[in-house]
């Protein structure tokens, strides 16, 4: 009884918090993350550490509850294992996991975002959209035995991320331990998971004849930006001028592509000749496509390429509102997995975010919500929280259905003030002048796992 006059107190004071522990137990149940953890294992093994503990306790760093892992650690009543044994746990997770991890708070996520706007139009028809990017994570300080003593950036690694931008979620995640290793290569454990009825939208980087063809063998479709040297594409008849949009004219054109076995596939060039230059005095834009033109049409399809900027908004509030980049651990796979989590938690958010939104409509109250301030309304009483109010309040929250969890959220949200959490452009800050070092070495970079490989910094990695 008195646990339920406590939650209620919560809920009158700051819903928001309230809403995300909900949507947190439901994406990160404890029973659920030990679980995949023995599903996907390889090597690791539990002996006393739970793999759901090593998510709690880096949850709580990604949301800006705990400053870092250490102090995570510390706060928390009875950890069954030392320090180094925890870091330890961090450092041999594998990437595998990490992935799968993601993937499944996705799918534990989606039906509930999608009940909470069951009506909301589809941005291509009979289509899902994934936009597909790299991010690589900034350089760790060197705390490890063999970066000691060098001035260059120690690189932990990077990753390749699915994003969902109707549903603003991230879908997937491939991580790779080598910093310096090309997108394109790691692009191929997501091929093998490209599903029909999906149109994956990627830059340049990705114009490679084994993508393109693999995308379509799996039965998705794709819409990638040309590279000017790959695939290289055989135009099979003129281009035609097709009509104009805000940034220019669009033209189209058949063209065919052969990968490295010889294989032949029919595709669509749209060419998009820009009305004012790019950043990089590029002009013209060169799109490859395999939908049909009732599917999307060319002046469509260069309106929608424009959304892939979405996924590069998404990694800004990532890195603004959540703790995703962990400079202290240097080693490749706790900083990943420390990503990834973070990830989770952007998740979370943005399901927290869209139920505000439902329950109060921008075009009703005039008010585009802040990603920034909704994570920082968790950050300041989330920890005060779960101190007051035991686990078990939340346990029977896994137990709802999607449709259940949604009404749940709305209800909750209809408590918040959204004028609290608006969005307030500033301009951009000054950026400070760094110290002096020689060009040669400030800008020089190692892949952390090639330094740990050999022991040391060397010419190779």
């Amino acid at each position: 009884m008195l646990d339920d006059s406590i939650l209620q107190r919560f809920v009158e004071t700051t819903p928001l918090t309230v809403m995300a522990r909900v949507a947190l137990e439901r994406a990160l149940d404890p029973s659920w993350v030990d679980a995949l953890f023995e599903e996907q294992r390889d090597r690791q093994y539990t002996r006393e550490l739970l793999f759901s503990t090593v998510v709690e306790l880096t949850s709580a760093v990604a949301l800006g509850v705990q400053p870092s892992l250490h102090a995570a650690a510390q706060a928390r009543r009875s950890l069954p294992v030392s320090l180094p044994a925890l870091y330890g746990k961090l450092q041999r997770t594998e990437p595998g996991l990490m992935g799968a991890l993601v993937r499944g708070t996705f799918e534990r996520l989606a039906p509930v975002a999608c009940e909470l706007e069951p009506k909301q139009a589809e941005w291509v028809c009979g289509l899902q959209v994934r936009i597909v990017d790299g991010n690589h994570l900034p350089a760790s300080e060197k705390r490890l035995g063999p970066l000691r003593g060098f001035r260059g950036a120690a690189l932990p690694g990077h990753s390749l991320v699915v994003y969902d931008p109707q549903l603003d979620l991230v879908t997937d995640l491939v991580a790779c331990e080598d910093a310096h290793a090309q997108e394109r290569a790691v692009m191929q454990e997501l091929l093998e998971r490209v599903n029909p009825g999906e149109l994956w939208l990627a830059d340049r980087n990705f114009s490679t004849s084994t993508i393109l063809f693999g995308i379509a063998e799996r039965g998705g479709k794709f819409l990638i930006r040309e590279h000017g040297r790959t695939p290289n594409p055989t135009e099979l008849d003129r281009l035609k001028r097709v009509g104009r949009i805000e940034t220019g004219q669009v033209r189209t054109q058949k063209v065919e592509c052969i990968d490295p076995q010889g294989r032949r596939r029919r595709m669509r060039r749209v060419v998009l000749e820009l009305d004012q230059p790019t950043e990089d005095g590029e002009t013209t834009i060169r799109l490859l496509t395999n939908t049909s033109v009732r599917q999307l049409s060319a002046c469509s399809a260069a309106r929608m390429y424009r959304n892939r900027w979405r996924i590069e908004n998404m990694f800004q509030r990532l890195e603004a509102a959540l703790h995703s980049e962990v400079r202290a651990l240097g080693a490749p796979r706790a900083a990943l997995l420390a990503f990834a989590v973070a990830v989770v938690a952007y998740n979370v958010l943005a399901l927290v975010q869209r139920a505000i939104r439902v329950a109060h409509p921008p075009e009703q109250t005039g008010i585009e919500l802040s990603f920034y301030y909704v994570a920082n309304e968790l950050r300041s009483h989330y920890a005060g929280m779960m101190v007051a109010l035991p686990q078990q309040t939340w346990r029977h929250t896994d137990f709802d259905s999607p449709k259940q969890l949604a009404r749940r959220l709305l209800q909750l949200a209809r408590c918040v003030d959204p004028r609290k959490l608006r969005k307030r452009p500033r301009s951009p800050k000054p950026k400070p002048r760094p110290g002096y070092a020689p060009a040669s070495a400030a800008r020089r970079h190692v892949a952390t796992s090639r330094v740990l490989q050999a022991g040391r910094v060397t010419e190779t990695c």
